[in-house]
């Protein structure tokens, strides 16, 4: 009996030394938020090929949307889905012409001509309603939409896949999921398109092995993070101006797992947020790395809940990007 007793004090011992370890680590590798913009950064080409200054998210609204999509070697699959939301956007503006939009590229440090294939949109639909921001350096899916989203003149933004695999018309679910929230008086609101209702078709589709990796991973978004979301990860999110400003600020986490930290700073908040099912079909080319991006993403997600904890990481106030 005494032996056992001492097995089980040891392994509390050594359970609680780990905790101590993984805090340590966790604390001591924090990265902090991450707004400082390359020269070359700062600037969009105009159809003319002119170099202009990209505004602020702290400057007024001038637009009634602005559309921010990450591409990183997306030169063969983000013409169809630009072809199809300049087509939506451009019927919706004729339809109502005080309704007003932008589109923004972030070429999020491209090998290939990803930039060049944008940049023919400006060309074609003027600089005032396509613009391309080149990152100088690959910051990841996050940092390209937190520059995009920093540089944007919505009043409403919406952050969509390069891929195309959500329907842009869907756009008018996460709109009226958000006007339901009705984000009165600060403005503060987030609508996000989810997967969740086509999880059982998926299950059915995908290996024993993924499919474990799946709920595993839902089980430390919800442990950890996020809880009353079932699908954090869809590209498809519309932010007021007020909310992007406010949970943007803070974000951290430039890769995979940003979207859990960006919900996890808008629930620290009281930000409201619904969850809005929108059509979905898979695209081929996804940069996602089965194995290793989950792997990377799980360790993030107990990362991002220790670094608060431990005080690594803090809920930032708004301020201007150098």
């Amino acid at each position: 009996m005494n032996c056992l007793c001492e097995i089980v004090q040891a392994l509390v011992a050594l359970a609680a030394l780990g905790l101590i370890v993984v805090l340590v680590i966790a604390h001591l590798t924090a990265v902090m938020v991450n707004l400082v913009r390359h020269e070359k950064e700062k600037y969009f080409l105009t159809e003319k090929g002119e170099k202009e200054l990209f505004p602020s998210l702290h400057d007024p609204h001038s637009r009634e949307l602005s559309v921010v999509i990450p591409a990183y070697n997306e030169e063969l699959r983000m013409p169809v889905m630009l072809d199809e939301a300049m087509e939506y956007l451009e019927d919706r503006q004729k339809q109502n012409p005080s309704f007003t939009y932008e589109v923004i590229v972030v070429d999020d440090g491209s090998k290939d001509k990803t930039t060049e294939v944008a940049l023919r949109y400006t060309r074609k639909y003027s600089a005032d309603k396509v613009r391309v921001l080149t990152l100088v350096e690959n910051r990841g899916k996050g940092g390209a939409v937190r520059m995009g989203t920093l540089s944007s003149r919505g009043k409403f933004i919406l952050m969509a896949d390069a891929d195309g695999a959500t329907k842009f018309c869907d756009i008018e679910k996460v709109e009226a999921g958000l006007n339901d929230l009705n984000p009165r008086p600060e403005n503060m609101a987030i609508s996000c398109g989810s997967r969740a209702h086509l999880e059982k078709e998926s299950v059915a589709q995908r290996s024993m092995f993924r499919t474990f990796l799946m709920y595993g991973f839902h089980f430390l978004v919800w442990f950890f993070c996020v809880r009353g979301i079932k699908d954090t990860q869809c590209g498809f999110k519309l932010f007021t101006r007020e909310a992007a400003l406010k949970t943007f600020s803070s974000l951290h986490v430039e890769r995979w797992a940003f979207d859990v930290e960006l919900l996890y700073i808008a629930q620290c908040f009281k930000i409201p947020i619904a969850e809005v099912a929108v059509n979905w079909t898979e695209i081929e080319g996804s940069k996602l790395v089965p194995f290793w991006s989950w792997l990377q993403m799980g360790r993030d997600l107990i990362f991002i809940r220790l670094r608060y904890i431990t005080g690594a990481w803090k809920l930032q106030e708004p301020r201007k990007t150098d």
